[in-house]
């Protein structure tokens, strides 16, 4: 795949690149030292994937990923910044990688693998709002791991557990810890998931099925996953009524 680098930092951009020569399958197609530079090169070039840093001069690079996704073949943005505040920017336009400098060689090979072409549907979510804003609420949760900023997609949720002050995010390839609170999680997000427990929220879009466990006691099966979640009693009624809904 066709990398760009672009970094206002020429240490930063050779580190980059030492690690990418050291990777199979990655071709580096050009070196930019601010946003409109990787714009004009990235016309000449046809990148897969840009790693891009956010705060450079001439242009940063958030204006630069918001125009990277407007051409007809939008790469990929990784986002490798000393900066952690703009995590939740970075999913606006896009970016599928949100790596904390110094960037390790391991973190930008797992980005790099997630790396894929921006499809002309994602790319018409974001100019239109996407989904996740039409329903209400972010698009992606934000969470803080030893790989460094992942930002989760709210549709991969399957659920929010808490447990005393962190609350756990289950997601298609795990799950992370947030530090918010499940009731403003339920604010935001209540038009997709619903409470089951006064420690879970449960998508809708996984909800599979009640299971009877005990007398007076249940749990819900979710789709794609073995895991059940217990079902208060409070919280029964509500649930039964939104499955016959559904």
């Amino acid at each position: 795949m066709k990398v760009l680098i672009c970094d206002d930092e020429a240490l930063a951009r050779e580190r980059l690149a030492r690690f990418l020569k050291d990777m199979d399958g990655y071709q580096i197609v050009g070196e930019a030292e601010n946003g409109q530079d990787a714009l004009d090169q990235a016309a000449l070039t046809s990148p897969d994937i840009v790693l891009l840093d956010l705060r450079m001069p001439v242009m940063d690079g958030l204006a630069c990923a918001e125009k990277l996704a407007q051409l007809p073949e939008p790469p990929a943005v990784i986002f490798c910044t000393a900066y952690d505040e703009h995590a939740l920017a970075a999913f606006e336009v896009q970016a599928v990688g949100y790596l904390l400098k110094p960037v390790r060689r391991e973190q930008l090979a797992e980005a790099l693998a997630r790396a894929t072409r921006v499809n002309r549907a994602q790319l018409e979510s974001v100019r239109q709002g996407g989904d996740a804003e039409s329903l209400g609420g972010r698009s992606h949760i934000t969470a803080k791991t030893h790989r460094g900023i992942e930002l989760i997609p709210i549709d991969d949720v399957r659920y929010f557990l808490a447990d005393q002050k962190y609350v756990t995010v289950r997601h298609g390839k795990g799950e992370v810890l947030v530090d918010e609170t499940l009731k403003d999680l339920e604010n935001e997000f209540g038009a997709r998931f619903i409470r089951i427990h006064r420690n879970a929220l449960l998508a809708l879009s996984f909800l599979d099925g009640l299971e009877l466990v005990s007398p007076g006691q249940y749990q819900v099966r979710m789709k794609g996953i073995e895991e059940r979640l217990v079902v208060s009693r409070r919280h029964l009624p509500e649930l039964r009524e939104t499955m016959i809904k559904l």
